[in-house]
């Protein structure tokens, strides 16, 4: 075991799973994993526990294969199952804890290429104005600064700046990344006129959760359209104005350019000028 960390109630004990699940829980934490990462990966490694229900050095790959398989999931839950196995094993193997690697030969789950779904102009300006100023203000962190919904959460007032060129804010980004992205005035005005401390606390002196704040802000957005919708329509209006796929990456904090790429949207009129200009 870790020194300091417990499996939850319910952990596995099913033949030998526990303590390699125990130490690949530590290799995690060593590695800097964030705790909401290392959660998910020991959660899904208990289920695997539960339902493959033999000693993890009997399974095949072929074993493993069935068992996927068997499973009546979406393709990026099938993804995120196979990267647990993938971890799993693949510790376990190189670190001499099991003679062999199943999970080494375990197919590869495409992801299909998603269609960028920003929030029309119409919906944002109704939803500002039929939401209240606190919703207000976490649809503008998202809509004019990119912030995803935990972020807005984790929002302190001490995080807003000011430099040389105007206002900009520490985003307390996944991973325990931060980055700083600069606001407009009147976003900056609003963060400096709050109480000091979390720009939206919780009753019992935190801030609020990832999911209220996805859920108060959809309430308020028609057509279906969520608060992710308005990181995608920041990042397509920050494309378009500037051209700097890279420059958009740094805002939304991803650490690919090909995701960003997702969250871009391309109109009609911009492919016609682009084929255009090919034409000249």
């Amino acid at each position: 075991m870790c020194p300091g960390l417990r499996y939850g109630p319910g952990g596995p004990t099913i033949n030998g799973w526990g303590d390699l699940i125990g130490g690949y829980r530590c290799y995690l934490v060593a590695a800097g994993r964030s705790p909401a990462t290392v959660r998910l990966r020991i959660d899904q490694l208990r289920y695997a526990a539960r339902c493959l229900g033999r000693h993890p050095g009997e399974l095949s790959t072929g074993d493993l294969i069935g068992w996927l398989a068997a499973q009546p999931w979406k393709r990026e839950t099938r993804r995120s199952y196979r990267s647990a196995l993938r971890g799993l094993f693949g510790w376990a193997h190189g670190s001499g804890r099991l003679p062999t690697d199943p999970a080494a030969g375990l197919p590869t789950v495409r992801q299909p290429r998603p269609v960028p779904h920003p929030a029309p102009e119409d919906v944002v300006l109704r939803a500002y104005r039929s939401a209240s100023p606190r919703v207000v203000l976490m649809l503008e962190l998202a809509a004019v600064a990119g912030l995803r919904r935990g972020e807005i959460a984790a929002v302190r007032t001490d995080d807003v700046f000011r430099a040389a060129d105007g206002p900009w804010l520490v985003v307390h980004g996944k991973g325990g990344k931060d980055r700083v992205v600069p606001i407009p005035e009147c976003v900056a005005a609003r963060v400096a006129a709050a109480p000091p401390g979390w720009l939206f606390a919780n009753r019992a002196g935190g801030h609020v959760s990832a999911g209220w704040v996805g859920t108060v802000c959809s309430d308020v957005l028609a057509g279906g359209f969520t608060l992710h919708s308005l990181r995608h329509r920041f990042a397509t209006m920050a494309y378009r104005g500037s051209r700097d796929l890279r420059a958009v990456q740094e805002l939304l904090g991803h650490a690919s350019p090909v995701t960003t790429q997702r969250y871009t949207l391309v109109t009609a009129s911009e492919l016609r000028a682009a084929a255009d200009a090919a034409g000249r």
